[in-house]
């Protein structure tokens, strides 16, 4: 790993996130434009946020499958507002097998269409509901700027698709999923959105109702996380999916579907890194603990090879992570730098002193203010002690996202040109009145870049919120959240 030093976050945010992408080795440019290689860190970043959401989703009594990669063009026709949506980002296949195709495939921007299609064949009655399906998959939106991770042309992702047989339970069914979303991004990777209803501008097309997930990352712009509609019966209507009620009816279903991607992978380094790289969350680091052996001799290499192997068989026991790393080939000085800029949350280096005092030192990724970066610890005191102090470090890594959070949010801004000199030169979450008039949304994208993030919860709204519009025209139907986005 190149020690080149990484871009200072005060310098240049965006390159800073390209440097320590590329240099902490999660993930590299491919071939082919807009597209990116996922690498082995990366990778097991993603698959433990697989493993987290999985556990979750079939919790709440979701079942996992698969569905095809190419959707037949006219199935994406069928819905006008959503292939209106998603026209400009499809890529599609013309021709195959060496002969023109009778009728254009999409690759998957999303399984909407195709999955209610197969709804259609498998729901007869109520009996036969609700239909609680997700899928892990890849789509591809051919996006005209990318950026790894944020937006890229094929991305991996999970979609959940359900059908119901009342609107009340499909809408519930939204609620829990942004709620599941929620818990997700606070506790595994301590990225604590703020929750709410999108404006109609923002909806999914072909939703009745878009419900977000907004993360504020360390340069004060809001991150989508990740999104759970109410589709209510469009999809339906448009696949012709049916049942018959329980009072002897032919009904339309209705549908959810929702979302998170590979962004959470670039959330996490925007919410977490600094100018030394990344800091991975615990629950989330492919490896939690690496041990250093430190030795001059070959016979010192053998001591320490050996204790740092017994280290890593207890720790492993304990349910910990660990690797160790004996590279001949790298000193000491140069593992401790590709481990801090890959984040791992501890390092244990066990050298010839140590074996004599029957202690290990202890560097922790990051730092409590005031303390000093190693502890020097006896053996049984430094394994014992690890699984707590991953524990406490993600609180910690939660506990001070939530904090610069409501730093930098903003409230009962009724001023139109202070919602501008604050996201202007500040940044950050601004909560202001709205009328609902999309003319005011507009203005705040051409002037100030900025969009309505979302309609928040009323655990995150504001207790005495501006009764007058932003705009200053009109009264305020909705306290919303404004900020410039990703």
């Amino acid at each position: 790993m190149s020690r080149e030093t990484l871009t200072p976050q005060s310098e240049s945010f965006a390159d800073w996130y390209n440097d320590v992408v590329l240099r902490a080795e999660l993930a590299d440019y491919s071939p082919v434009r807009g597209s990116m290689v996922i690498r082995p860190w990366g990778y097991g970043i993603w698959e433990n946020m697989q493993r987290g959401l999985d556990d979750m989703f079939k919790a709440t009594g979701h079942e996992n499958a698969y569905f095809p990669l190419l959707i037949p063009m006219s199935f994406i026709e069928k819905e006008a507002e959503h292939v209106e949506g998603f026209k400009p980002e499809l890529a599609i296949v013309t021709h195959a097998g060496g002969k023109e195709l009778e009728e254009p495939l999409v690759v998957r921007p999303t399984s909407e269409t195709v999955i209610l299609e197969m709804y259609g064949k498998w729901i007869q009655s109520y009996r036969d509901l609700p239909i609680l399906i997700n899928q892990w998959a890849n789509v591809m939106r051919w996006e005209m700027r990318t950026r790894l991770f944020l937006r890229t042309a094929e991305f991996l992702w999970q979609e959940g698709h359900t059908a119901h047989a009342t609107a009340e339970e499909a809408q519930a069914h939204t609620r829990l999923i942004l709620n599941v979303y929620r818990d997700f991004m606070e506790n595994w990777i301590a990225m604590p959105p703020v929750t709410g209803l999108k404006s109609d501008s923002e909806r999914f097309a072909g939703a009745v109702e878009t419900y977000a997930c907004e993360a504020l990352m360390k340069d004060n712009r809001a991150l989508q996380a990740g999104t759970s509609h109410f589709l209510g019966q469009n999809f339906a209507k448009a696949s012709g999916v049916t049942f018959q009620s329980e009072e002897g009816r032919e009904e339309y279903v209705w549908s959810t579907s929702w979302g998170v991607s590979t962004r959470l992978v670039g959330g996490m380094v925007m919410t977490h890194g600094d100018d030394a790289g990344l800091v991975v969350p615990p629950r989330l680091a492919p490896t939690q603990v690496v041990i250093v052996p430190i030795y001059k001799t070959d016979e010192e290499r053998s001591a320490t090879a050996t204790k740092a192997r017994e280290v890593e068989g207890r720790l492993k026991g304990l349910g910990v992570r660990v690797k160790v790393d004996d590279r001949d080939h790298m000193n000491p000085g140069a593992k401790y730098y590709e481990w801090e800029r890959k984040g791992v949350p501890f390092r244990l280096e066990v050298g010839p002193k140590d074996l004599e005092k029957g202690s290990l030192a202890l560097a922790r990724r990051v730092i409590p203010e005031g303390e000093k970066r190693k502890l020097f610890l006896p053996e049984n005191e430094a394994i014992e002690t690890m699984a707590g102090r991953l524990e406490a470090f993600q609180t910690r890594l939660k506990e001070q996202a939530i904090a610069r959070r409501e730093a930098n949010s903003h409230r009962g801004v009724t001023d139109w040109n202070t919602m501008r000199e604050i996201l202007e030169e500040e940044g950050g979450f601004v909560y202001t009145g709205w009328s609902g008039d999309p003319a005011v949304e507009e203005r705040a994208k051409e002037e100030m870049k900025a969009t309505v993030r979302c309609i928040p919860d009323p655990e995150f709204a504001t207790p005495e919120a501006p009764t007058t519009c932003i705009s200053g025209e009109g009264e305020a139907k909705y306290e919303v959240v404004w900020a410039k986005s990703y």
